[in-house]
């Protein structure tokens, strides 16, 4: 493990402790940690030099917010490749995994983006409320946001949500719906790329780009949505404006038993493995960024 390597890892076991450990549970249940969480974000992307946009609504007299940092592009500056994570966790939950890891992640990513020349603009999301009771509600913060760039006609030309990605574990740990189990390894060593159907040619673009750009090990799956699983994220709510997108994931549920438990705690996760696949997902979004989804 190089230096550089060993420095993300440590980052982002940092923002993970702060999220899950300092912070605790948040969602609009615990305001004040919530509050604490995108402050927290938000800090971060400010420092990094990010002009941070706070997209504020109200749910049952609880100020709740998007946080959006832009990397503004070149050519094709119209065109979004747009990267998101939820901040908020389940309820009894101190949510280490899901999903201080995916916003972890998405906070890293967006450092290294900083030494990057974007053809197309990329836009770094943090979305507030993506837990029960407000998933899949007018409340959602992705629904927020899908529903308003739908309105804007932006061009959004691939969004992937990055969603309990931090184990990583030995042979037998891996289970599937039904069928799945007879074409993907018995092993939760690998991170996986979910898509619908409508979003296939995206997400075989972005896995093409992973496998070029990193040896970690990747699975992927473009399939229907009532499986379950392949909807519960982020995604879904730009799927229903028609846009492009997909889930990064460890599987979640079917590899994670600490899945929205009070023990999903940071001692949890597998920081070298969430280093891994973060950095791959840096070069293989970077990869987009410059070349295009298409």
């Amino acid at each position: 493990m190089t230096h550089d390597d060993q420095v993300l890892k440590h980052r982002l076991q940092a923002h993970v402790e702060r999220l899950a450990g300092t912070i605790g549970e948040r969602n609009v249940f615990v305001p004040e940690a919530l509050r604490r969480a995108a402050a927290y974000i938000e800090d971060v992307w400010d420092a990094l030099g990010y002009a941070v946009e706070r997209l504020e609504y109200d749910v049952s007299g609880i100020r709740c917010a998007n946080f959006v940092a832009t990397l503004k592009g070149g050519a094709c500056q119209s065109e979004i490749l747009l990267l998101g994570a939820h901040y908020d966790s389940v309820i009894g939950s101190p949510g280490a995994n899901d999903n201080a890891s995916g916003v972890a992640a998405l906070l890293e990513i967006s450092r290294m983006f900083l030494e990057v020349q974007p053809v197309l603009t990329v836009c770094f999301v943090a979305f507030v409320n993506e837990e029960p009771p407000f998933f899949l509600t007018q409340q959602q913060g992705s629904m927020v946001y899908a529903e308003a760039a739908r309105r804007r006609g932006d061009d959004i030309r691939l969004m992937a949500s990055l969603e309990t990605i931090g184990c990583y574990s030995e042979p037998g740990s891996q289970s599937y719906p039904p069928l799945f189990g007879f074409f993907y390894p018995d092993r939760g060593n690998f991170i996986g790329i979910v898509s619908d159907l409508h979003s296939g040619t995206a997400m075989r673009r972005l896995a093409r780009a992973f496998r070029a750009q990193s040896d970690f090990p990747l699975q992927t799956v473009s399939t229907f949505r009532f499986i379950p699983g392949v909807a519960w994220s982020d995604h879904h709510s730009f799927w229903r404006q028609g846009y492009p997108a997909v889930m990064v994931t460890d599987t979640s549920f079917y590899r994670y038993r600490h899945y929205h438990a009070a023990t999903d705690t940071p001692d949890r996760l597998a920081y070298l493995e969430l280093a891994q696949v973060t950095l791959g997902l840096f070069k293989a979004f970077a990869v987009l960024a410059r070349e295009g989804v298409d």
